[in-house]
């Protein structure tokens, strides 16, 4: 099985490279991955090609200014979360036009679950997955990765967008650069007690849409989304029917899977296994 990589049209002018895993006998089942911020989306290609092996249609995608959905400049992306919201939701209605009989699971990672609040294609969508998807208001976490968050939000990003017209995240060994109206509004969401609620307009909002089943996965040793941010984005889906779990070590014995352990390779028998069991129970539940 070779991935196919298909280019999508975004409502703002910029393309979205999506890569597609098509397995040799399909049982009607299409995942959508939606990648955590400023990790590329062959981060998730492994994971891809485990449900392509079950049967599952998996596409993966890069936001607008990311890996293979850049711009020429990334100094010229005027992207935010909300287009980046709208990439999401495009890939959604590309996949129910490719496969309009398929159930649609969404899985999302951080930031990839916050963004489904403002996905106006997220009736499309039969069952959802979230892995550490959470509030980044920095009061949230705890002791020394509580001034991490802060500094991160009021010192570092503030003093480096202006040099360089972006965030220069990959000459901090953090993660993938990012266009800066996206950086800026992270921001402001990550000082607000109620994260992206603070800001965000009723008629921005899908979440009273939301009434499917929601796997919302946390684990400890987190250091990006402790359990009592993803509670706190776990308790903003009122009309879903959420299956809220703390995944700890001794239930799947490792020690540490933290914040991108669960997409790695090693827990195909555990957390992936523990992944595929579920979408088998829940995924015939929406509206019942």
């Amino acid at each position: 099985m070779t991935p196919l990589v298909v280019e999508i049209e975004s409502h703002n002018e910029h393309s979205i490279f999506s890569t597609l895993f098509i397995p040799k006998k399909s049982n009607s089942r299409s995942i959508v991955i939606s990648s955590a911020t400023g990790v590329l989306q062959n981060y998730y290609s492994k994971f891809a090609t485990y449900f392509c092996s079950l049967g599952f249609t998996v596409y993966t995608f890069d936001y607008s200014g990311i890996g293979l959905s850049h711009s020429k400049t990334i100094k010229n992306n005027t992207s935010n979360l909300y287009d980046w919201a709208n990439n999401q939701a495009h890939v959604l209605q590309y996949v129910n036009k490719q496969n309009p009989k398929h159930k649609i699971i969404l899985i999302t990672h951080s930031i990839g679950g916050q963004l489904i609040a403002f996905n106006h294609n997220i009736e499309l969508v039969d069952s959802i997955i979230t892995v550490a998807s959470q509030s980044g208001y920095w009061n949230m976490f705890n002791g020394f990765n509580k001034l991490k968050m802060y500094l991160f939000w009021n010192l570092i990003i503030p003093a480096t967008i202006p040099f360089f017209g972006y965030f220069p995240a990959k000459k901090l060994k953090l993660f993938e650069n990012l266009p800066k109206q996206v950086t800026y509004q992270w921001r402001q969401w990550g000082n607000k007690k109620n994260y992206f609620l603070h800001y965000a307009k009723k008629e921005d909002l899908v979440l009273d849409k939301i009434n499917c089943s929601m796997l919302i996965l946390s684990f400890p040793k987190d250091e990006f989304a402790p359990k009592r941010t993803v509670d706190w984005l776990a308790n903003i889906f009122k009309n879903a029917k959420v299956d809220r779990r703390h995944i700890l070590p001794e239930e799947i014995d490792s020690p540490n899977i933290g914040h991108f352990g669960f997409f790695r390779e090693r827990f195909e028998s555990s957390l992936w296994q523990l992944t595929h069991d579920w979408i088998n129970i829940h995924l015939d539940s929406k509206n019942t």
